[in-house]
């Protein structure tokens, strides 16, 4: 099972993105305020705050962050609502993108802005769905884990693979196994960095670095937008692309 995955390929590791503190900081907050509006800040009766509190240790947010995500759901009167986005990048890349927003269109309009100044196409919403499977996916710092004791545990919870990249192990389960592993994880003693449903292409696109660039810009320009969540898309990040970013 241990090996290279999917999810592997399409990671995003430029210094944009996830890796920008604080637009990491302000998505889980936003998570963990619209968690709390809509199940109470009662984490052992609200999963999604609980996962959105783990994911929120996991990017060593402090407590008093947290704390502050949670108390606002009482002050922000805001209405948040889930929207997603299809649609194509330069190149014909496809790209699904996840937002929570509390003006609709806002929203639509950045959004489609972003895909039309970037050479992209704004589709209808389940135009791409079947290019991507709903997956969960679960990040933690290998340490001490030893791999083959740790596949026999998780393997009953649903795991599908078991990925070790940069001292990083990651492991991706079906949709419906998604609970079943983050209570074994628990159990386990391990406290992923990130956890939550991704979507995986199930077929991924080689670009030359060049027009793969051109992809990323789109993809940065969506990530840096205060109401997207989450961006993905099926460009292959292959070695010489993943050496070009880091020597910029």
């Amino acid at each position: 099972m241990s090996g290279h995955s999917k999810w592997s390929t399409i990671k995003h590791k430029k210094g944009a993105a996830d890796a920008k503190r604080s637009k990491l900081f302000s998505r889980i907050s936003k998570e963990i305020t619209v968690a709390t509006q809509m199940g109470g800040p009662d984490v052992e009766s609200n999963p999604r705050l609980r996962l959105a509190i783990q994911n929120g240790k996991g990017a060593n947010m402090s407590k008093d962050v947290i704390q502050r995500a949670i108390n606002k759901a009482d002050k922000d009167t805001s209405s948040f609502e889930e929207m997603t986005f299809e649609g194509y990048g330069p190149h014909g890349i496809a790209i699904f993108v996840e937002c929570l927003s509390d003006n609709n269109n806002r929203t639509v309009g950045s959004v489609r802005a972003a895909f039309s100044k970037m050479n992209g196409a704004l589709g209808t919403n389940g135009s791409l769905s079947f290019m991507f499977d709903r997956k969960g996916v679960f990040a933690f710092p290998q340490g001490e884990i030893d791999l083959e004791e740790l596949e026999l545990d998780i393997i009953d919870a649903g795991a599908e693979d078991i990925e070790v990249e940069d001292g990083i192990i990651t492991v991706t389960t079906a949709m419906e196994d998604f609970g079943n592993m983050s209570k074994k994880l628990e159990e386990l003693g391990i406290e992923p960095e990130s956890q939550g449903l991704q979507r995986i292409p199930n077929n991924t696109t080689v670009l030359s670095v060049d027009a793969s660039k051109s992809v990323l810009k789109l993809v940065d320009k969506l990530e840096d937008d205060e109401d997207v969540q989450e961006v993905f898309h099926n460009l292959e990040m292959t070695d010489e692309l993943q050496q070009a970013l880091e020597n910029e």
